[in-house]
């Protein structure tokens, strides 16, 4: 049996709302990538701050402030990289 004209345009919005919604999920799933990795970026900031600040107080909260610091840093780099990538 075939199409009418009607059936290939049902079949055409369809297609498009399809293709919309795929568009915009994907857009925000790439938003809340960039947004990780800006909060990441900004914990690890707060972190070295912290370092700075607490070695004058103690070498051992200050060296763990540094790490902290270091992880976050490599977790908003590698998060970043992945949200460019899409």
């Amino acid at each position: 049996m075939p199409q009418t004209k009607g059936d290939r345009q049902a079949a055409a919005k369809k297609g498009a709302a399809t293709r919309e919604r795929n568009k915009k999920r994907a857009q925000s799933q790439t938003a809340g990538t960039k947004g990780a990795a800006t909060r990441q970026g900004n914990e690890a900031s707060a972190s070295a701050k912290q370092a700075k600040q607490s070695a004058v107080g103690g070498v051992t909260s200050a060296v763990r402030s540094l790490g902290d610091a270091a992880v976050s840093a490599g977790k908003s780099v590698a998060t970043r990289a992945r949200g460019g990538k899409k």
